[in-house]
């Protein structure tokens, strides 16, 4: 019983802090895409930098467009189908079950839903402390 309160006092009070950062803040996020916080912890190993999870929700044809990600980013598809491009790269899809790894520096050129039904990523940031973790490129 201790060790859930304690488990649920924890990701509470990780929650606030991932809400009130403003490096999650992307005043310019299209219809149709939600980002919710996840978790965020200060690496102990590493100085100065932490590991962030947030779950973004796409629904069927929504679409983000150019923007960069502060550090490197590890996306697994939770379900649904994705479609993204990285840079100039190809166009790739990905279902449920795929990852896909971003570089820190590189541009994210679009993430979309191309399907009718909804589509989950969760994405795992290692960005410097308190760094905004979403840029859009106009």
């Amino acid at each position: 019983m201790f060790r859930a309160i304690t488990r649920a006092c924890t990701l509470s009070v990780a929650l606030m802090c991932v809400c009130a950062s403003p490096s999650l803040a992307h005043s310019d996020r299209p219809a149709g895409i939600t980002v919710t916080p996840v978790t965020s912890h200060k690496l102990p190993h590493v100085a100065g930098k932490s590991i962030t999870m947030v779950r973004v929700t796409l629904a069927p044809g929504s679409k983000d467009g150019a923007h960069r990600h502060a550090g490197a980013v590890t996306v697994y598809v939770l379900s649904g189908t994705v479609r993204t491009q990285i840079d100039d790269g190809p166009v790739a899809t990905f279902k449920a079950g795929d990852t896909f790894f971003e570089a820190p520096g590189v541009v994210h050129s679009m993430i979309e839903n191309p399907t009718n039904e909804p589509a989950e990523i969760l994405a795992v940031f290692v960005a410097d402390d308190g760094a905004e973790l979403t840029t859009p490129i106009k």
